[in-house]
C-alpha cells in the first residue's frame, strides 16, 4: 500500500530553531549581566577596603597634628608644628600598597556643637565650644597618592578606576570632667582669670617687667582688686576642715571624678603646716569657681593649669605660681569646658 506523505511531519520546525537561538542569546546576556554584577560586587568590596585605609590614614594624621598643637614650651597653640606633624603622619601610611605622600591639611577651631560647621580660622576669638583642631583629607585620584583606585574587574563595565577620599578632624579640647586623682585641692576664683588670662589667645598674660606670665599668690585670703580672692583650699565633695584630710588630697588628688557643675567645699583658713606638703616646680590642675566664699559649696565652672613656683609656710602661708597654656592632663579627662590652659588627650571629632 502506498504511503501518503505527511506535509506537517516532513516540513522543518522553524519555530523550534528560533527558540534555540533565543535561549542561547538569553543565556549569553545572562552570563554578561552575571559577570558584570560579580565584577561590581568584587570591586565594591575592594574600594571599601581601600577607603577604610584612607580613613585610617586621615584619622592618624589628624590626631598627630592635634597632639602637636600642644607643643611643649610653645607660647600658645603651635599651628605650624601641627601642620608639619599631620603631613609627616600621612606619609607613614599606605593605601592598597600605594605609599601615601600628601594630604590636604587645615588648622583652626572646630565648634563641637556643630554651629558653625567646618573649620574656623585660627584668627577667631574662640568661644566655649570652639576647640583647637586639625582637619586632614587624604585623596586617591589622578596624580594624587598613586592615582585613583584601580578596579580589578571594572573593565567589564568600562570602568577602570575610581577616586577615593577620607576626611578626619581631631581636636585638643579642654575638659568638662577630670578623673580621680587629677586635681589639686585648691579652688581658684574666676576673677583672677579676668586679670591674668588672655581669653582670646588662650594664654597667660605677660608681665612686661619680666617678659613672663604674671605671678600671683593663692590661699591665705590673697586678694587682687577690691574683692578678688585668688584661691582657697578645697576638700572637694566632703565638708572637712582638718589638715590630715587636705594633706591626703594633696598627695592623692580628688577621690572621684569631678565635672563642671559639681559643687565643692571651700576650706577656711591657711593651715600653716600644709605648705610643706605642696609640690613645687610642677604644673597642677585646679578647679575654678565664680565666687569663693569660705565654709560653703561652690559649683565648678572650669579647670585650669597652674604652675607652682613656690610654697611658703610660716607666717606668710601662700602658694606662688602662674598660669600656663597647653598643658595636657596626664590622668583621665573628658567632655568640653572653657579653655584655661589644661587640655585632654586629642580626640577625633569627625
Amino acid at each position: 500500500m502506498k504511503r501518503t506523505a505527511n506535509p506537517s511531519r516532513d516540513r522543518p520546525s522553524r519555530p523550534l530553531s528560533r527558540q534555540c537561538g533565543s535561549v542561547a542569546l538569553f543565556f549569553l546576556l545572562f552570563v554578561v549581566a552575571l559577570l558584570s554584577f560579580g565584577a561590581f560586587a568584587v570591586d565594591l568590596a575592594r574600594v571599601s577596603v581601600v577607603r577604610n585605609e584612607l580613613q585610617n590614614a586621615a584619622d592618624a594624621a589628624a590626631l598627630s597634628g592635634a597632639a602637636a598643637l600642644l607643643a611643649a614650651g610653645a607660647n600658645g597653640l603651635n599651628w605650624a608644628q601641627a601642620q608639619t606633624a599631620a603631613s609627616n603622619s600621612v606619609s607613614l601610611n599606605r593605601s592598597d600598597q600605594q605609599k601615601l605622600t600628601t594630604g590636604a591639611i587645615q588648622t583652626g577651631y572646630w565648634n563641637l556643637s556643630g554651629s558653625p560647621a567646618g573649620i574656623q580660622p585660627t584668627t577667631i576669638s574662640p568661644g566655649l565650644d570652639d576647640a583647637p583642631a586639625v582637619q586632614v583629607t587624604v585623596t586617591r585620584a589622578a596624580n594624587q597618592n598613586g592615582g585613583a583606585i584601580n578596579l580589578l574587574l571594572g573593565g567589564l563595565l568600562n570602568l577602570l578606576s575610581t577616586p577615593g577620599s577620607a576626611t578626619a578632624v581631631a581636636v585638643a579640647g579642654s575638659p568638662g570632667t577630670v578623673g580621680a586623682g587629677g586635681l589639686f585641692p585648691v579652688v581658684l576664683d574666676q576673677c583672677i582669670f579676668d586679670q591674668y588670662w588672655n581669653a582670646q589667645t588662650n594664654q597667660p598674660m605677660i608681665d612686661p617687667s619680666t617678659g613672663q606670665p604674671y605671678e600671683f599668690n593663692i590661699t591665705n585670703y590673697q586678694t587682687y582688686g577690691a574683692s578678688c580672692t585668688a584661691g582657697q583650699w578645697t576638700s572637694f565633695l566632703i565638708n572637712a576642715n582638718n589638715v590630715p584630710t587636705v594633706r591626703s588630697l594633696i598627695a592623692n588628688g580628688n577621690p572621684t571624678p569631678l565635672s563642671i557643675g559639681d559643687s565643692i567645699w571651700v576650706e577656711p583658713g591657711a593651715k600653716t603646716t600644709l605648705y610643706n606638703s605642696v609640690p613645687t616646680n610642677v604644673t597642677i590642675v585646679i578647679p575654678v569657681a565664680t565666687h569663693i566664699d569660705i565654709k560653703t559649696y561652690v559649683p565648678i565652672v572650669a579647670f585650669a593649669a597652674f604652675y607652682v613656683d613656690a610654697s611658703v609656710g610660716g607666717s606668710d602661708k601662700y602658694i606662688q605660681g602662674h598660669f600656663v597654656a597647653n598643658y595636657r592632663i596626664p590622668t583621665s579627662a573628658s567632655g568640653v569646658g572653657p579653655n584655661y590652659g589644661a587640655y585632654i588627650q586629642p580626640r577625633l571629632a569627625q
